[in-house]
């Protein structure tokens, strides 16, 4: 099993109930979890509508497109015309810039996505920043064999599900226009040059 808090410390604080889950168990279980999450918020801090619970302290500019499960914790930015697709879990301070799609994914504090950028099916830690236009890929559209693995130490652990972006340790940097192929599993301080393709397990 891949412990998830080697590559961001949040994860035992906000999701301690699953612990023992692999990051892509998280992420498929993620609707159920946050479902849960959704009923213990206090309505004093959080407005909630329509499985969408936003802090009072966040900001949401316009053209936002909310869907499915989402909680927007304090302090939280979210840019015009972004594109949220749930389930999925911002902690305090995140940034999604202009036109940023976010899907079934958790964002760890203080991290920032730039505009144009594309996070599918992922856990980013705390701290981590993706310049404009980089992309955590979350399905082999050109391979016959959609199942994704990932490598960890060496040793290939297949993940049995066709959808999974990536785990992203804490204060990591992926530069412009990056690609992170599905399966990616970044230490933490990890620096992904602009243009640079992150694939881990060759075809």
């Amino acid at each position: 099993m891949i412990d998830i808090q080697t590559y961001t410390k949040s994860f035992g604080h906000y999701f301690s109930e699953s612990n023992h889950q692999n990051p892509w168990e998280v992420i498929d279980n993620l609707e159920e979890i946050l479902s849960n999450k959704i009923k213990e918020l206090s309505e004093d801090d959080y407005i909630i509508t329509d499985r969408v619970a936003i802090h009072k302290s966040a900001t949401v500019e316009k053209g936002v497109t909310f869907k499915g499960t989402i909680i927007i914790s304090e302090n939280c930015f979210i840019g015009a015309h972004a594109y949220l697709r749930g389930p999925i879990f911002l902690s305090n301070s995140v940034t999604i810039g202009p036109g940023s799609e976010i899907k079934q994914s958790i964002i760890f504090e203080k991290s920032a996505v730039a505009h144009f950028n594309y996070i599918g099916n992922s856990i980013i830690g705390e701290h981590v920043n993706f310049e404009a236009g980089s992309i955590c890929a979350n399905h082999y559209n050109e391979r016959v064999d959609k199942n994704i693995s990932v490598k960890v130490d060496d040793q290939i652990i297949s993940t049995n599900t066709t959808k999974f972006g990536a785990l992203v340790g804490d204060h990591s940097k992926v530069g412009a226009n990056a690609v992170l192929s599905p399966g990616t599993i970044l230490n933490q301080n990890s620096i992904v040059n602009r243009l640079e393709l992150i694939q881990q397990i060759k075809s």
